[in-house]
């Protein structure tokens, strides 16, 4: 019986990493329940790194983006060491894609659309929390969430000035396909002068 996982070879990549992402990121559309989570890993100036999931909202031929506040530890960690990796994983297909690079904040313009295209609850809250700071109760955010209501009703809410989008410019991929008796697939993409050189790597 052959295995249930796709074989991955370099002659069937994309040329283009870019490609190859939204490949696998189509096919994993009917099997995973909310394929844009991905693990965000950045790290402080000393090189102490912190992980956690975030959502990808944007995706073009240069760029992987993502909105939180700037305020965040992850926010904090970008200003002092603006670079970062991203881990997308589709447990069906056996499939993680690894991407590394250089992070920047997104224009003013595209962090307003894409806020003014979130529900009302979501700009609220992201008006309402102070994220990772300290918070003593649970009860407080609801205050503040409360007040906030009533402040904005019967307007639109404007974008926090510490709120917006990052984008990741990547010199880095790697495509990893899960293979019987852990010989797993990997191929990597680096960018060598402008051209993408795509390698194997050993499992």
């Amino acid at each position: 019986m052959s295995e249930r996982w796709v074989p991955l070879d370099l002659t069937d990549c994309d040329p283009s990493p870019f490609a190859q992402f939204a490949t696998w990121f189509d096919a994993a559309r009917e099997v995973v329940r909310e394929r844009e989570a991905i693990t965000l890993v950045t790290a402080s100036r000393d090189a102490k790194p912190s992980a956690r999931m975030v959502l990808l909202r944007h995706v073009d031929d240069a760029t992987f983006g993502w909105f939180t506040n700037y305020d965040s530890r992850k926010g904090r960690e970008l200003a002092q060491n603006p670079y970062a990796a991203l881990l997308w994983y589709c447990e069906p297909l056996g499939r993680q894609i690894r991407i590394e690079g250089e992070v920047a904040k997104m224009s003013a313009g595209d962090s307003d659309r894409y806020f003014a295209s979130r529900p009302r609850g979501h700009q609220i809250g992201a008006h309402a929390s102070a994220q990772s700071a300290t918070l003593e109760t649970r009860a407080q955010l609801e205050g503040r969430v409360a007040e906030l209501e009533a402040s904005f009703e019967g307007r639109e809410v404007p974008r926090p000035e510490n709120w917006g989008g990052y984008a990741l410019t990547p010199h880095t991929f790697e495509f990893w396909q899960h293979r019987e008796d852990r010989l797993h697939d990997r191929v990597s993409y680096r960018l060598v002068a402008k051209e993408w050189l795509l390698e194997r790597l050993a499992p």
